[in-house]
């Protein structure tokens, strides 16, 4: 347990003064929020009105500079924002959404409600991607419900150099990142936003990615603070959307969609997951949940259909056994669809500009 909590960082707080005043930034009501963890990891909300960015970065550096004082300290998460809604950097404009170096293009895997198999298709667009003479990196980004390192059968702790910077995990030819490779699997992260963008931030900022030609970047399930505030930070080169037959998901879609064309992030199209059965002994395919939603709803929204994926119970398995179904069984119908799909994602990034870095 840490040795603070909230009052204690307030208290703190009240040194650091507003730059030309006698007055601390907590008079002035700039502390919006503050949190503490059981660990001591420390996040702070700073909601200010200020034009002039040069104040704005004194007080951000003097905040951050108090923070670390503290004995005991953790991880910290400062978050400054204006009261109108735009986050200011120290150039005085508006943040504008920024790659990460060495990587040519991001592309976001996300879905509008979980239980789509949005990891699975991520994984597994991954590897496809590899097939296709591409270096590749995932990106874990569910940072409460980490599965990518189930999803490649790994347990390993990442390096971390001595100055923080993190070497992703080597395996199937890519590299991969996760929260779930520095935390236990049964311990719950019990984390506000703010953290929660933090822990994000590190592991695309201060990440050894090296030269990568895609980062698959496996979304959180949904449309919340963290999904909507990490597509408008990072700058994505498109993002694919998964969904699967039932009416439920597919209403859920629109959401996801709606998401993206806020925040000005191309959309790549749309994967219908668990598309239907095929048999393996007479090849019949067995609508379960239905099938074409998808691409009806693509159709409706104008975003195109990248394909449907059928029910294989071995990709179930490879992702349980850490072998993806392009790793277990690359002739699978399923492997093949997947194939295809990389193929249209590559497409539509070599026509795209590569993210700023």
């Amino acid at each position: 347990m840490s040795a603070f909590g909230a009052d204690q960082v307030r208290e703190a707080l009240e040194g650091v003064k507003y730059p030309g005043f006698s007055r601390n930034i907590v008079s002035f009501g700039l502390v919006k929020d503050v949190r503490v963890s059981g660990e001591g990891d420390v996040a702070v909300v700073l909601e200010h009105t200020i034009d002039d960015a040069g104040v704005v970065e004194r007080i951000r550096r003097d905040v951050q500079s108090t923070l670390e004082g503290l004995e005991g300290v953790g991880r910290i998460d400062l978050a400054m924002r204006r009261k109108d809604g735009a986050s200011v950097s120290s150039s005085g404009g508006a943040d504008a959404p920024q790659g990460v170096p060495g990587v040519r293009h991001i592309v976001a895997v996300a879905s509008g409600k979980g239980g789509v198999g949005k990891s699975t298709v991520a994984s597994n667009l991954a590897l496809a991607l590899r097939d296709q003479g591409l270096r590749v990196g995932v990106l874990d980004g569910d940072i409460y419900g980490p599965s990518i390192p189930t999803m490649f059968g790994v347990d390993q702790r990442p390096r971390v150099t001595e100055d923080k910077r993190i070497h992703p995990i080597e395996k199937d030819g890519l590299k991969i990142l996760s929260i779930g490779f520095l935390v236990p699997p049964e311990k719950a992260l019990i984390w506000r936003g703010p953290m929660v963008m933090g822990a994000l931030q590190q592991f695309l900022r201060d990440t050894e990615w090296g030269e990568l030609d895609v980062l698959v970047v496996d979304l959180p399930p949904g449309t919340g603070d963290a999904q909507l505030t990490l597509v408008q930070q990072v700058a994505l080169s498109g993002a694919v959307i998964v969904t699967t037959p039932q009416d439920v998901a597919l209403l859920d879609v629109v959401r996801g969609i709606q998401m993206f064309e806020t925040t000005h992030a191309p959309i790549i199209g749309i994967v219908e997951n668990m598309s239907g059965f095929v048999c393996s002994h007479c090849g019949h395919t067995e609508e379960i949940f239905g099938r074409g939603g998808g691409e009806e709803t693509a159709r409706r929204h104008g975003v195109p259909f990248l394909g449907a994926v059928p029910i294989d119970p071995r990709v179930v398995r490879g992702g349980d056994d850490g072998r993806p179904i392009l790793v277990s069984h690359p002739d699978s119908p399923a492997a093949r669809a997947f194939t295809e799909i990389a193929a249209q994602v590559v497409r539509f990034v070599q026509d795209s500009s590569p993210t700023a870095s």
